[in-house]
């Protein structure tokens, strides 16, 4: 495993950026940073479908409706975004885990779920 410096992904390489456009990530930097202030571990760089959109919104999280004054565009199928570990954990147990990218998904997702479950999701395996 290579060493690197700042911020690591679950395969111990350089954390990735996940999407600039819509631009994501807790610090809203396209990347899946988190640190101390990040409760929620917005970790899980995620491809999101329309189910893992549905499943969100009747969990309370609406991700599509556009919310201007938040800066946030609202997501459509597709797009990748910066997920809470333990909503995309949520989602897995309902069947409607969106894929997610490795490169991008900073390794303190695992504190939440586990490196084989985050590779049998993975697009950037294969």
């Amino acid at each position: 495993m290579q060493k690197t410096e700042g911020p690591r992904n679950v395969l111990g390489t350089a954390l990735e950026p996940c999407s600039r456009d819509p631009l994501t990530g807790f610090f809203r930097d396209g990347c899946c940073r988190v640190d101390e202030t990040d409760v929620g571990i917005h970790a899980v760089c995620a491809r999101v479908t329309a189910e893992f959109l549905e499943f969100s919104r009747r969990r309370g999280n609406d991700l599509v409706t556009p919310r201007p004054e938040l800066g946030f565009p609202g997501l459509l199928p597709g797009d990748q975004w910066c997920l809470c570990a333990a909503r995309w954990r949520e989602a897995l147990a309902a069947g409607v885990a969106p894929p997610i990218l490795l490169a991008g998904t900073d390794e303190a997702a695992l504190e939440v779920v586990d490196l084989a479950t985050l590779k049998r999701h993975a697009l950037d395996l294969a």
